[in-house]
C-alpha cells in the first residue's frame, strides 16, 4: 500500500483540507498519514476562525510518520505560517523526497486569506526548488509571481496560461500544473466574457520533457469546494502508484471532473465534491459472502423454507413415511448422478486458474463418494442400483437440473457456484440441525433415517462444504455490489427449486 503524507490544515465541514485529501487518498487505495498545520472553523459558506499549529509541532508530526512508517509522496495544502513552510522545504530536503505534490493554499474559495505574504516569500526560495509538481490556481500563480518580484500575467486565452505556468516553473519546481477552474475558456479557447460562452475548463502542465493541456467540459456548478485539494491528492496517489507525470494529471483532472458532476449538494454555499464517486463498498467483508447471503431479508424465509421444510422436519424425528424416502432417494441419485456431477465438471471447464480447475474436480470426487454412500443407504430401504437406474426423472428433478446447468452455460464460473450453492451448504446445515435434535428431543423410536443424518455430518461432506464454500469466498470479494444483487437472485431462485425437491417427495 503507498504511503501519502498530508501535511495540511484541518476542514472542520469535511469538504477540504485533510479531510478530503484522506477521502480522496482512501478512494484511491493509498494510506494517509497526516501533518496538521491549522484547525479551521469553516463550512461552505465561509471560513469562521483559524487556529495554527506551532511549526516545531508540525515538524514533530511528520518527523513520526516518516521515521517509522516510511512516506512515497508527499502532499501539502494549507501550511499557514512562513515557518511552517520552512519546515516543510526542510523535509524534503532532509529525507530526500523524490515526489512532492505542492498545492499552494492562499486563499479559501470564500475568499478567507490562508496564507500571509511573507510565507508566500518563503515558499517560492526554499519550497518550490524542492518541489516535484506545484498545482496552483491562476490567482496563485500570479500571487506566487508578485511576491518573487515577477510581473503577473493576465491571462486572455490558453497561450497566456502557458506563459503564466511556464513563468511560475522558472521558480524551481520540477513541474507545474495551473489549474484553469476559475478561468473557464470559450471553445476557441479564449477566456469566456459571458456564462453562455463557457465551455471548457483547461489545466496546463509544464515540465522540461512535457507540455500538455488538459480539457474538461465547463460543468455549471456550486460544488467546487476543495476541488484543488481533491486534485492535488489525486495527482500524489497516481504518482505514488507508478504514473508518468502526465498520466498522473489527467488520470486526477478526470477523477475531479466526475467528483464535481456527482456532487450531492450539502450545505448552503460552495458545497463539497464526491470524493467516493467510483468506489463500490461491498456489503460484506472479505471471506463473509455466504454469511451475508444467509443474512438477507429475501433470502432468509426462503433458506428457511428449505431448510425446516416438513420432509426435513421427518427426517429428523424419523416420522417420515419410508416411501416418500424412497422416491426422494431415487430422484436424489439421479440428481447427484446425472446433473450435479456434470454442474462441477462444468465449473471445472470455467474456472480461470489451475487451483480452481483442481479444486473443482475434488468436488466431484466428493461427489463420487457421496453417491457411493447413497447406493449404500438406499439398499437399507430395498433399493438396489439397477431399481434407481430404471427411475424417470420427476419434473421437480429436470426443472432443478435444469436450471443450474442453464446458469452454468449462460453465466460465469461464480454464477454456477452460487447457484449449486443450496445444494452444498444446505444439506449440510440440515443434517446438523438434524443430528444435534437427536440429543436434544430424541425419538420415541429409533430413527431409520440416521445413517442419511450422519452422511452428511461427516468429513468427507464438511471437507467437500469448505471447498466449495473457500471457492465461493474467494471470487465473490471481486464482484461489484450490483452483481452480489444478481448473485443473490440466483441463489433464492436455486434455494426454491432445492425447496421443489422437499415438495416433490412429500406429495
Amino acid at each position: 500500500m503507498k504511503r501519502i503524507l498530508v501535511i495540511a490544515g484541518s476542514d472542520s465541514s469535511g469538504g477540504a483540507g485533510l479531510e478530503a485529501d484522506q477521502k480522496v487518498i482512501a478512494a484511491h487505495g493509498c494510506y494517509a498519514m497526516t501533518a496538521t498545520t491549522a484547525l479551521t472553523a469553516q463550512n461552505t459558506q465561509g471560513v469562521y476562525g483559524i487556529h495554527e499549529t506551532p511549526s516545531d509541532f508540525v515538524q514533530k508530526q511528520i518527523d513520526a510518520c516518516v521515521e517509522d512508517i516510511g512516506v512515497d509522496v508527499v502532499k501539502t495544502g494549507m501550511l499557514a505560517s512562513a515557518a511552517t513552510v520552512a519546515v516543510v522545504a526542510d523535509t524534503l530536503r532532509k529525507y530526500g523526497i523524490k515526489h512532492s505534490v505542492v498545492d499552494p493554499v492562499m486563499v479559501a474559495t470564500s475568499g478567507a486569506k490562508l496564507l500571509p505574504e511573507n510565507a508566500i516569500r518563503i515558499l517560492c526560495e526554499k519550497l518550490l526548488p524542492e518541489t516535484f509538481i506545484v498545482t496552483p490556481n491562476i490567482p496563485e500563480a500570479n500571487l506566487i509571481l508578485k511576491e518573487s518580484g515577477r510581473p503577473a500575467i493576465e491571462i486572455s486565452d490558453l497561450e497566456g496560461m502557458k506563459q503564466l505556468a511556464a513563468a511560475v516553473r522558472e521558480l524551481g519546481s520540477k513541474y507545474v500544473l495551473l489549474k484553469g477552474g476559475h478561468l473557464p475558456l470559450t471553445a476557441e479557447r479564449k477566456v469566456a466574457k459571458s456564462d453562455s460562452d463557457k465551455k471548457l475548463v483547461v489545466n496546463v502542465l509544464i515540465g522540461d520533457d512535457v507540455e500538455e493541456v488538459v480539457e474538461l467540459a465547463y460543468q455549471e456548478s456550486r460544488n467546487t469546494h476543495g476541488t484543488g485539494c481533491t486534485l492535488a491528492s489525486a495527482i500524489a496517489c497516481n504518482l505514488a502508484q507508478g504514473a508518468s507525470v502526465s498520466k498522473a494529471v489527467r488520470m486526477a483532472s478526470r477523477y475531479v471532473e466526475a467528483a464535481i458532476k456527482t456532487s450531492v449538494g450539502l450545505g448552503k454555499g460552495s458545497g463539497p465534491v464526491n470524493h467516493f464517486h467510483s468506489l463500490q463498498a461491498l456489503p460484506f467483508a472479505p471471506g463473509g459472502f455466504i454469511e451475508y447471503l444467509l443474512d438477507r431479508e429475501d433470502v432468509k424465509p426462503v433458506w428457511h423454507g428449505y431448510t425446516h421444510h416438513k420432509f426435513v422436519q421427518g427426517l429428523g424425528d424419523g416420522t417420515l413415511p419410508p416411501e416418500r424416502f424412497k422416491e426422494y432417494m431415487t430422484q436424489d441419485y439421479l440428481y447427484l448422478k446425472v446433473h450435479f456431477a456434470r454442474a462441477n465438471a462444468l465449473a471445472g471447464y470455467k474456472a480461470k486458474t489451475l487451483d480452481d480447475i483442481a479444486m473443482a474436480a475434488q468436488i466431484v470426487t466428493h461427489v463420487r463418494h457421496e453417491i457411493n454412500l447413497h447406493i449404500e443407504e438406499c439398499k437399507e430401504f430395498g433399493l438396489t442400483q439397477e431399481d434407481l437406474e430404471k427411475c424417470e426423472e420427476s419434473q421437480a428433478c429436470t426443472a432443478y437440473t435444469r436450471y443450474v446447468l442453464d446458469i452454468g452455460q449462460s453465466e460465469d464460473w461464480l454464477a454456477l457456484q452460487v447457484s449449486l450453492l443450496p445444494c452444498l451448504l444446505g444439506y449440510g446445515v440440515i443434517a446438523r440441525r438434524l443430528h444435534d435434535l437427536q440429543a436434544t428431543h430424541p425419538p420415541k423410536e429409533p430413527n431409520r433415517y440416521l445413517t442419511w443424518i450422519n452422511n452428511y455430518i461427516g468429513d468427507d461432506y464438511n471437507a467437500a462444504m469448505e471447498k466449495g464454500s473457500a471457492l465461493i469466498e474467494k471470487h465473490a470479494k471481486k464482484q461489484s455490489p450490483s452483481r452480489v444483487e444478481e448473485l443473490a437472485a440466483i441463489f433464492i431462485h436455486a434455494t426454491k427449486m432445492e425447496t421443489g425437491f422437499w415438495n416433490m417427495a412429500s406429495a
